[in-house]
């Protein structure tokens, strides 16, 4: 007899077009530990290729929503005869990859926050597109109450929020709530906690009900022009339009809108 499987790190739920990823390590308040940080980076790729897929949500069981990186798992390298050197390096590039691979991803990531989300969580709610989150959430980077500063969630941080909330996050370690992390602009949406997936969903589904290849162009398009300069950005901005004005997403739907119609869906 072959022996049971263990539970799945990530729940994968598809309703209609939007896909639901849901991080499944409750008991340990949904840290990135190696293994879920590659669970998590193989049902996105696997949703990359789906044409089935609008738009993602990542959610997360139990009372909080990540913990950030497990640091249990990452004190037990100590042992190592380097210390822990290469296995934190490995650690830490695996995390950068998963929150690059959220930002770079065709399609929009939407955060489901119901509860805490430190350090490499708040990093991960940063870097998801969008965030919907429960009145009860909250949001820190503590990690320099522990000698850690969190440099990698930084960087998520610093291209969400001024520069100066950033560095005020940062450097005090103090949890914002729901309520303020709205009014910094980390997350875009917030509602009580009993609302919270059907809010989420109701943004995913409007959002899924857009033309896709106009989606996908667009936010690769809003990521990239962020790292240029004014002039380069304008001028890959204008190249974009063209390219999507030629597409027949669009020329559906323009001549749609001049005929007073609902635009059909094209391929």
């Amino acid at each position: 007899m072959n022996a049971p499987s263990s539970t799945p790190l990530v729940l994968a739920a598809q309703v209609d077009r939007v896909l639901r990823l849901t991080m499944n390590r409750p008991q340990a308040r949904n840290a990135l530990s190696e293994a879920l940080m590659l669970a998590l980076q193989s049902a996105l790729d696997q949703a990359a290729r789906s044409t089935a897929v609008r738009v993602i949500v990542l959610a997360a069981a139990g009372p909080a929503y990540c913990a950030g990186h497990d640091l249990k798992e990452m004190t037990a390298h100590r042992k190592d005869i380097d210390h822990g050197k290469a296995a934190f390096a490995a650690l830490f590039a695996r995390c950068s990859a998963l929150m690059q691979t959220i930002v770079r991803h065709p399609k929009p990531v939407i955060a489901e926050v119901q509860g805490i989300a430190t350090a490499a969580g708040c990093q991960l709610v940063a870097s998801c597109d969008l965030a919907v989150a429960s009145s009860s959430a909250s949001f820190a980077t503590p990690g320099v109450n522990i000698g850690l500063f969190c440099s990698t969630p930084a960087v998520a941080l610093s291209r969400n929020l001024s520069r100066k909330h950033a560095m005020e996050m940062l450097l005090t370690g103090e949890a914002v709530s729901a309520s303020q992390a709205w009014h910094l602009g980390l997350i875009n949406r917030m509602t009580v906690p009993e609302d919270l997936e059907r809010e989420t969903m109701a943004l995913a589904n409007l959002i899924a009900s857009k033309p896709r290849i106009a989606v996908k162009k667009g936010k690769e398009t809003f990521y990239r022009q962020l790292e240029m300069g004014l002039s380069e950005a304008y001028d890959d901005a204008a190249r974009v339009m063209t390219e999507n004005m030629l597409h027949l997403e669009a020329e559906e739907g323009i001549c749609a809108f001049l005929e007073k119609r609902p635009p059909r869906e094209t391929r």
